[in-house]
């Protein structure tokens, strides 16, 4: 899936930002990656409280294998295909996608300050 394809799904998002990466690509607003597209597909990140609208409507996890062989489920579900053709529905699961990704980023702890340097005499 190309980028301009992307970005007209995703027409609803302000300050959309796409960045290659893994053989697929982040589609991010700001600095809040929300989306993932790989192998053609569109994948919404999901939490504890967005996830059940996703298993509701049949969707599935981005699954990946890992360096060990191991299947790895992520929090990115499979975006519904009527988001496709529909721009109401495409932007609805855009928002949920983006709370999610926004309380996953607020969950995070703060990444520790860099110390000062020291001075020279």
């Amino acid at each position: 899936m190309d980028a301009d394809t992307i970005r007209d799904i995703f027409r609803s998002v302000d300050l959309l930002r796409i960045r290659r990466m893994f053989g697929g690509q982040g589609i991010y607003q700001g600095d809040v990656m929300f989306a993932l597209e790989a192998g053609g597909e569109l994948y919404l990140k999901t939490d504890t409280e967005t996830v059940e609208t996703f298993r509701s409507i049949n969707s599935r996890p981005f699954v990946y294998t890992a360096h060990n062989g191991r299947a790895m489920e992520t929090s990115y579900w499979l975006m519904p295909d009527a988001c496709l053709d529909d721009e109401d529905e495409a932007a609805r699961f855009a928002l949920l996608a983006l709370q999610a990704a926004r309380r996953a980023q607020a969950a995070k702890p703060a990444k520790a300050r860099a110390k000062p340097a020291k001075k020279r005499a």
